[in-house]
């Protein structure tokens, strides 16, 4: 155990002088950052929303306008599999009180084709966690009268899927403003909690937030007028209100195709956001282009037209651009909704505050007072009751709290409150293994081993409990992290760092320190 290569040496020394060299620019200014040569760590810790202030938004998925969203859709649904079925029926009729769509029959005898048209539309969906299945949506037709419904079953799914994918989109939005680690969780059914670090006001968040960025392609409806826009179309407007067109309801090609937005500038330099499709997209996008060559085709946004190019040419290659009247800060606002994505349904906010940094700094302080104290305690009990061995695992410990800070700052995670408090009980964590072997070295000398093998022996016989005790607490500390959220992942994440370098610190580096004096002095007794 006290046998050390040269190459192991050398790869603990690396270690710890890298987590001084990462650990160091959380003391500099951001001036002084700048001036580091281009090799260096410059990386900081991030100070979560209680430590250095920040955003707070209570958002509520407005689910109802996603059910009202599914009703026309399955109205749009059910004249489509009548028309392709052949079969003659009045327009779809919204019923919204009972969610529901009914049409009336030409003909009684198209009953049976038209339920067998129809049935299709009733898809299953997850009722229970237990796996039972329901449909989303009844089929009924008694004489000439078709009535599709939404299941009670299938409004939930659509609810909950809808709060769950609104949450993802909002935690994209965020992640591409470049704010680390906010806390984004869910509360009740449709509410939504987030605490953005950082962020001095809430306007630029809402704006954000509230955009629903809805991308999608729309073939124009040839000569039809907006005053009298035929069945399976829509009137839209432009996005500068100028005029109004017809366009087909049905989308060529949605926004979930998109793999990429980024701003750019067209031939003639005004400012455009170049978009790029899947490998499914692009090929819709080339096959509709070359069907439609000569014809005029709508990006619209939000409801609102961007544009109307007539299609001159198939455009292959799964790239297009979004032209308009943009100026160069709307393509990168625009570039940004499009990579994260489009709400499934508006967000009304609920609560908004700004938390200043006023109580994050009292907090910082309490936490460096508590620090110092606890860092205090176990530095005098350490060298109290085993002096030399103690000096030797204390300076272990002030390096394992670098390594900390070190190891913090390279992976960029939040320090908060919770994980301040996971620093200082790691001080006292960190000695323990120490204590650990020391016990085990002076049960070895009182058994009359030589100073180097009754240190050699404490190692070896101490060590399967150090890595039982901090194995298991590893595990708890990842476990935290995977369910937890916010304040509880920030104590994960400086809990299990902790872990990880007072094992190192402990069971490598005071091994190292040790074993090097053994071979130095060779002393005749051990000073413990």
């Amino acid at each position: 155990m006290l046998q050390f290569s040269r190459f192991s040496i050398v790869a603990i020394v690396a270690v710890c002088v890298f987590g001084v060299l990462a650990a160091v620019p959380n003391l500099l200014t951001k001036d002084q950052l700048q001036v580091l040569p281009g090799f260096l760590p410059k990386s900081q810790v991030t100070l979560g929303l209680d430590l250095q202030g920040g955003a707070h938004l209570l958002l509520e998925v407005d689910t109802d306008t996603v059910i009202e969203e599914r009703l026309e859709g399955l109205a749009e649904d059910v004249r489509e599999s009548l028309r392709e079925a052949r079969i003659r029926a009045r327009r779809p009729v919204l019923d919204r009180d009972a969610r529901a769509v009914t049409t009336t029959l030409a003909n009684a005898e198209d009953a049976a084709a038209a339920r067998e048209a129809l049935e299709k539309l009733a898809q299953p969906v997850a009722s229970s966690v237990f796996g039972g299945r329901a449909q989303a949506v009844t089929v009924s037709v008694e004489g000439t009268r078709v009535r599709a419904a939404l299941t009670e079953e299938g409004i939930d799914a659509r609810a909950r899927s809808a709060v769950a994918q609104s949450i993802e989109v909002v935690r994209r939005r965020i992640d591409e403003l470049g704010t680390r680690e906010p806390n984004i969780q869910r509360v009740g059914e449709r509410r939504i909690l987030l605490q953005v670090p950082g962020v001095g006001e809430t306007e630029s968040l809402k704006e954000v937030l509230n955009a629903e960025a809805r991308l999608s392609f729309h073939m124009v409806a040839g000569n039809a007028e907006p005053s009298n826009p035929p069945a399976g179309t829509m009137v839209l407007s432009f996005a500068d209100q100028t005029r109004q067109i017809v366009v087909e309801r049905r989308p060529l090609l949605t926004g979930e195709n998109l793999v990429d937005a980024q701003p750019s500038f067209d031939q003639n330099g005004l400012p455009v956001v170049s978009i790029r499709f899947d490998l499914a997209g692009g090929r819709t996008f080339a096959e509709v282009t070359r069907q439609n060559v000569g014809k005029p085709f709508a990006i619209v946004l939000d409801d609102e037209v961007l544009s109307a190019p007539v299609i001159r040419e198939p455009i292959l290659g799964g790239q297009a651009q979004i032209s308009g009247s943009f100026t160069i800060e709307e393509t990168q606002d625009l570039s940004v909704l499009l990579r994260a994505g489009a709400l499934p349904a508006p967000l009304r906010i609920l609560e908004e505050r700004t938390v200043g940094p006023g109580l994050g700094q009292d907090s910082i302080e309490a936490g460096k007072l508590a620090a110092v104290i606890g860092l205090t305690a176990v530095v005098v009990f350490i060298v109290a009751s085993y002096g030399l061995f103690g000096v030797l695992a204390n300076a272990a410990l002030l390096l394992n709290i670098v390594l900390i800070l070190g190891a913090l700052s390279a992976i960029g995670a939040t320090l908060t409150l919770p994980g301040i408090a996971g620093i200082v009980l790691t001080i006292g964590m960190a000695v323990d293994a120490n204590v650990l072997v020391f016990e085990r070295v002076r049960e070895e000398v009182k058994a009359g081993r030589q100073p180097f093998q009754a240190v050699d022996n404490g190692y070896r016989q101490a060590l399967s409990t150090i890595l039982d005790a901090n194995i298991t607490t590893l595990i708890a500390a990842i476990l935290l992290f995977q369910f937890g959220s916010g304040p509880v992942r920030g104590f994960a994440v400086t809990l299990g760092v902790g872990i990880v370098t007072s094992v190192f610190t402990a069971v490598v580096l005071t091994r190292l320190l040790l074993a090097t004096w053994l071979r130095r002095t060779r002393p005749a007794k051990l000073p413990l």
